[in-house]
């Protein structure tokens, strides 16, 4: 919201420099005109003008997306140039002369061809020069929200910046409308307060683009909760998204023939990714003739994570059949919205198909998807012929893809089910024995919090362990900040307890914001792990984080039953996010 408010000002305050001063005469001979054959074909011509460099700039930005790391250097060059125009006026003068001779030119062209001062033409031309005659003073500012979204990628929430940005200045022109010359004495005693508030902005951008450089905006993106960094419709996403991610097939049964699949619909724009791994970028038209697989995930997802070992055989099986598999990586927490966290996620898991980075939700929104994993069926033709929500029912998948195949005229398609044995926290959970849900520790989403008083919400604060844990109860010990999302361990010593029946339990960890390693110590019913450890830990119960992901601290080697767990941190500042049992 904030960043909406200052879009808006932004547009508004170009009102206050002097590089205003050539479009008041056009915007007062029209004060006492007609609105509709006059007024409104001005304000038209403007947002037009407006409209087509906006598009200029969207095919820009979406060039430097697609260059990944040298569209990231070439988008910073340009917020330096944008932050030098709004500390050195003369330069933005200077660079936007050409438009502004062609403005004039225009303007010159509406004022001889207007017949009476009220016809539509002329005055929708005149709307076209007082725009590219408002260049000097637009320009740098909307300059700096298009480069935005050429670096973060393009999203609505772009839009409703650009919408707000032109609200602005319509404001501005709306006042010089309604008290024509009477504004002007006040405007000029406000150039110098304008020219001000645009060289604090100048240097405001200037330091940005320092802290981009250096990767602070990564760093600090990946302390903050995905809720605060998010437009409305992530809210809306998180608002009606079940707190467990189970199989929620919605086709009325599964197909045995491709013939009797049903059309849900074409495939949606692949477009708005920040970046793509493994690939460049696709789109739905470049894959008409194969057959695709769009696979939603995130890489702290356990749901995801199981499913990963039948994606990647399907890729491999049936590549040379032509099925191509793609996963949107769309992240729920904050870290997750980090590149280098994905790239190397992707490396560590031997993914090797395409991979959408897609952090503003863009295609997760084409899709109108709400789940994790969800997996969609896309024929030759581009049409989505089957979808799947969850875990499960890989055979009923894989008999998809095989009648897709065929009925895409593709020869000696593969037949059979492939067979595959995850390991670690990839292996399939033991569903017949798994009475613990999905839990997550900061206070959003916090469920069967043991302690008294509750969570403390964002500021530090002594917990004590409950002394006694109901079923899939858990607590903290040990002096904690809970957030959001998460909580923060500053502090040695510090512990997480939980009572839990599944044969697995997996927490999401990462270490604070200095990035070291966290040493810690599992137990089970105060008891070291043995052949009960995990993947991450060994069987003294032993372990070390060291990034921001799902760690696999205990899998049951004997039968299943009631257990408390406890981690006790052996280092301070450590992040903790959310359970998940298999």
């Amino acid at each position: 919201m904030l960043l909406f408010v200052l879009a808006y000002l932004g547009g508004a305050f170009t009102i206050l420099s002097p590089c205003i001063l050539p479009v008041l005469p056009f915007v007062f001979a029209r004060s006492g005109q007609p609105f509709v054959r006059s007024q409104l074909p001005l304000l038209a011509g403007m947002a037009i003008t407006f409209a087509a460099v906006g598009s200029l700039a969207a095919v820009g930005g979406g060039w430097a997306v697609q260059a990944n790391e040298w569209g990231r250097i070439a988008a910073l060059v340009m917020l330096a140039f944008f932050g030098l125009t709004l500390l050195i006026p003369h330069l933005a003068e200077r660079l936007s002369q050409p438009f502004v001779a062609f403005g004039d030119r225009l303007s010159q062209a509406a004022e001889s061809g207007r017949a009476g001062g009220s016809s539509v033409l002329p005055s929708f031309l005149l709307g076209i020069a007082t725009g590219l005659l408002w260049a000097p003073c637009a320009g740098p500012i909307l300059g700096l929200v298009l480069t935005g979204a050429a670096l973060n990628g393009a999203t609505v929430g772009t839009t409703v910046l650009l919408l707000a940005y032109a609200a602005g200045a319509a404001t501005s022109l709306a006042v010089a409308l309604l008290l024509g010359g009477r504004v002007t004495a006040l405007l000029k005693r406000s150039f110098g307060a304008g020219e001000w508030v645009r060289r604090g902005l100048g240097v405001a951008v200037l330091l940005a683009v320092v802290a981009i450089g250096f990767g602070v905006d990564t760093k600090y993106l990946t302390q903050v909760s995905t809720a605060s960094t998010t437009s409305i419709e992530q809210n809306l996403i998180d608002r009606f998204r079940p707190p467990q991610q189970k199989s929620m097939a919605m086709s009325a049964g599964v197909p045995t023939g491709g013939s009797k699949l049903p059309v849900e619909g074409t495939l949606p724009s692949l477009g708005g990714a920040v970046e793509w791994l493994n690939s460049p970028p696709l789109t739905a038209e470049a894959l008409r003739g194969k057959v695709v697989l769009v696979d939603f995930w995130t890489y702290s997802c356990i749901n995801c994570l199981r499913s990963l070992p039948y994606l990647k055989a399907w890729a491999e099986k049936y590549k040379d059949q032509g099925l191509v598999v793609i996963g949107v990586h769309a992240p729920e927490f904050a870290f997750e919205r980090d590149p280098a966290n994905v790239r190397k996620a992707v490396k560590d898991l031997g993914i090797t198909y395409p991979v959408a980075i897609d952090n503003d939700y863009a295609i997760w929104r084409a899709f109108e998807n709400e789940y994790w994993p969800a997996h969609y069926f896309i024929d030759a033709e581009g049409r989505v012929r089957y979808h799947h929500f969850g875990e499960g029912e890989y055979a009923e998948s894989e008999a998809v893809i095989q009648d897709l195949l065929a009925e895409a005229g593709r020869t000696n398609v593969p037949t059979g089910i492939v067979q595959v044995q995850g390991t670690g926290a990839l292996a399939a959970a033991d569903d017949s024995d798994m009475d613990s849900p999905e839990t997550y520790v900061g206070y959003t989403r916090a469920e069967n919090f043991a302690g008294t008083g509750g969570e403390v919400a964002d500021k530090p604060h002594d917990y004590a362990a409950p002394s006694q844990l109901r079923a899939n109860q858990w607590g903290l010990a040990g002096t904690w900040t809970v957030e959001g999302e998460k909580a923060d361990l500053g502090q040695t010593p510090g512990s997480i307890l939980y009572r839990f029946h599944a044969r697995d339990l997996h927490l999401v960890l990462g270490p604070g914001a200095d990035g070291k390693p966290v040493r810690f110590r599992v137990t089970l019913d105060g008891k070291p792990l043995g052949d009960d450890h995990g993947a991450d830990t060994d069987a003294d119960g032993n372990g070390t984080v060291t990034g921001q992901r799902l760690y696999q601290l205990v899998r049951q080697a004997h039968g299943v039953g009631d257990h408390t767990f406890q981690i006790e941190f052996l280092d301070p500042n450590v992040q903790a996010f959310a359970f998940t049992f298999g």
